[in-house]
């Protein structure tokens, strides 16, 4: 779960730094901030995912990368994209947790 959860937010923050390429001609100074400052802190939470924490962080970075969206248009629809990878990291981590836990007999 962790390793799925981590390169959903890695290749996410990667995503969010080459949008601040294309938001580096028409968005203001402040929005480049809040844009790098966004990628920066996707990447830092892949390595808390092995507290309960850094999943809740990684969670309410998702609505970030949305909102972004209304300074690069395109971020939109990345940000549904990366949500629905991020739900999908938890469901597949979830269910492959439960899978180890059965073949060991815990």
């Amino acid at each position: 779960m962790r390793i799925l959860g981590a390169t959903v937010l890695v290749m996410e923050g990667l995503t969010v730094s080459f949008g601040l390429l294309l938001a580096m001609s028409s968005a203001d100074t402040i929005w480049l901030w809040a844009g790098g400052a966004l990628a920066l802190l996707l990447i830092l939470t892949a390595g808390l995912l092995k507290r309960k924490s850094g999943w809740i962080i990684g969670s309410l970075l998702q609505v970030g990368v949305f909102a972004y969206g209304f300074v690069v248009t395109a971020m939109f629809a990345m940000g549904v994209l990366y949500a629905g990878l991020w739900i999908a990291a938890i469901v597949v981590g979830r269910k492959g947790e439960a899978a180890r836990a059965r073949l060991s007999g815990r």
